[in-house]
């Protein structure tokens, strides 16, 4: 019964965890959303990956994306996010994110979404 409780604790942590990175995000409160990641995070994205937080929010801060979290899951340190990410010019792109949690900070996440109509944009 004790490791149940553990457990639910831990993935409970774990999306708030997630949560509350995402919302600092949207606020472009970046320096409380470089409190849920580990210096040495990994991002992969479909447009490319970054290596360290630094790599990271330097993007970031010029990007601004806006996420609405539509759905998540947690299985112990793993947060699955299904959310619209706003990434400018109208578009509101449907995407899901795997954020893997060390020692209660993200270590890692991997960005998967349909990269099309940005490409669009990007051709016209």
């Amino acid at each position: 019964m004790k490791n149940s409780i553990h457990a639910a604790a831990v993935e409970s942590d774990a999306g708030q965890v997630v949560l509350s990175f995402i919302k600092a995000l949207n606020a472009e409160d970046f320096v409380s959303a470089k409190n849920y990641v580990k210096e040495n995070l990994s991002f992969e994205g479909v447009m490319g990956s970054r290596h360290g937080a630094a790599a990271y929010f330097k993007d970031m801060e010029h990007m601004k994306f806006k996420y609405e979290v539509r759905k998540f899951f947690v299985n112990g340190d793993d947060v699955a996010v299904f959310y619209d990410i706003n990434m400018g010019a109208g578009k509101n792109i449907f995407s899901a994110g795997w954020y893997h949690l060390e020692e209660g900070k993200i270590a890692s996440f991997k960005v998967i979404f349909d990269p099309r109509p940005l490409l669009e944009t990007k051709s016209s």
